[in-house]
């Protein structure tokens, strides 16, 4: 992915909307995952946790709202309506906001760990 995005912003600063818009709206455990090197259709993923259903459905909607108002254009949000899990994508950056039990479960961290770990070793020379 490049670093300008189509609608004339960077990643650095779209970076900077998402992080400082999860901590106003108390997102908790947030983390940034580089997968530039993994995963051909984005770049970052920021996982975060609120502490309910209303408190993860209420992050992904004002994320939205503060990604839009900084001249953003999201491409997508899924799982408002369970809100265990709500998934924002902003092209670059995808934005994972869990339930904590939900992200135990899923553990993307490890996985996307596991992932690079798998990819460094098949890279090794014989």
């Amino acid at each position: 992915m490049t670093d300008q995005l189509a609608s004339g912003g960077s990643t650095t600063e779209l970076r900077h909307v998402v992080l400082s818009a999860l901590e106003d709206f108390k997102a908790f455990d947030i983390q940034e995952i580089d997968v530039s090197d993994q995963n051909p259709l984005t770049d970052h993923f920021v996982i975060a946790s609120g502490n309910s259903s209303r408190h993860v459905k209420s992050m992904a909607e004002n994320l939205v709202m503060r990604v839009k108002a900084a001249g953003f254009q999201p491409l997508g949000v899924e799982g408002e309506k369970q809100a265990e899990w709500v998934l924002v994508d902003l092209n670059d950056i995808i934005v994972h906001l869990m339930q904590p039990k939900t992200r135990a479960f899923y553990n993307l961290e490890k996985l996307w760990e596991a992932s690079s770990a798998r990819r460094s070793n098949a890279a090794a020379p014989a």
